[in-house]
């Protein structure tokens, strides 16, 4: 990690730790926002109040994964692409504009079925992620206020949000490394979610599934965080406005 670090910043510059970066506000703006209403929603058809059990709160996670892995799939695909476009031959780069740019010419060169490239493993580390970032949340900060030495505030919902930021990466490390090789072909005879896995255990032995965990939870461990911080903030405001309504 390091060293892909520093070979960007040594070859690109310090703005090339950001390329892609309209690709991950398309993603953030498709999946994200539509995750946290459908586990909300989905919270309601399960019947997982705030003590839940932790089986009630993964199923709704898994609802929310589920709808949100499909929608925001396309935006998922031009986050990948964008990221890794840097990495390949100068011949082999797609060379997108930006998010909008690469969905256009994705769907003129490859098709609007290229779209959906991806979406099985897509959806399936959607269903992990939100089964158990969102429902470890929820779990980890009942049982911190359960205990005498945490309080609904932002201290809980910083250790809660650390918690559920590692499990998070843990449980979806195997289905983001497929996710991500899967999307990042491009072009007809591109390699199926089975034919990568067989491959992947082929030529790099079961660790391959792990295979940049510590850049997955240095990424994901800060967004989990924020999220989950200006979730709770925004809540309170909410019921404020609505207490004075």
């Amino acid at each position: 990690m390091i060293a892909s670090i520093k070979k960007t910043v040594r070859t690109a510059g310090a703005r090339g730790l950001f390329d892609g970066i309209t690709g991950t506000w398309l993603r953030q703006m498709t999946y994200s926002l539509c995750r946290f209403w459908a586990y909300d929603e989905s919270k309601k058809i399960v019947g997982a109040g705030p003590n839940a059990p932790a089986w009630k709160l993964s199923l709704a996670g898994g609802m929310a994964g589920g709808i949100a892995g499909f929608v925001g799939n396309p935006g998922e695909i031009m986050m990948v692409r964008m990221q890794g476009d840097f990495a390949k031959p100068h011949e082999k780069r797609l060379n997108y504009k930006h998010s909008l740019d690469g969905l256009y010419r994705m769907v003129r060169d490859e098709g609007v079925s290229s779209l959906g490239r991806g979406v099985g493993p897509n959806v399936f580390r959607a269903i992990l992620m939100n089964a158990s970032q969102l429902a470890s949340y929820d779990y980890f900060k009942a049982e911190l206020l359960k205990t005498k030495y945490f309080e609904d505030n932002i201290y809980c919902h910083f250790t809660a949000s650390f918690a559920a930021g590692t499990v998070a990466t843990t449980v979806c490390s195997p289905a983001d490394v497929i996710k991500s090789r899967v999307m990042n072909a491009s072009g007809p005879g591109s390699n199926s979610s089975i034919a990568v896995i067989k491959n992947s255990f082929k030529n790099e032995g079961p660790l391959w599934m792990f295979r940049g965990w510590v850049p997955a939870w240095m990424r994901l461990q800060p967004t989990t965080i924020l999220i989950f911080l200006t979730l709770e903030q925004l809540r309170n405001l909410t019921d404020f406005i609505r207490g004075d309504s």
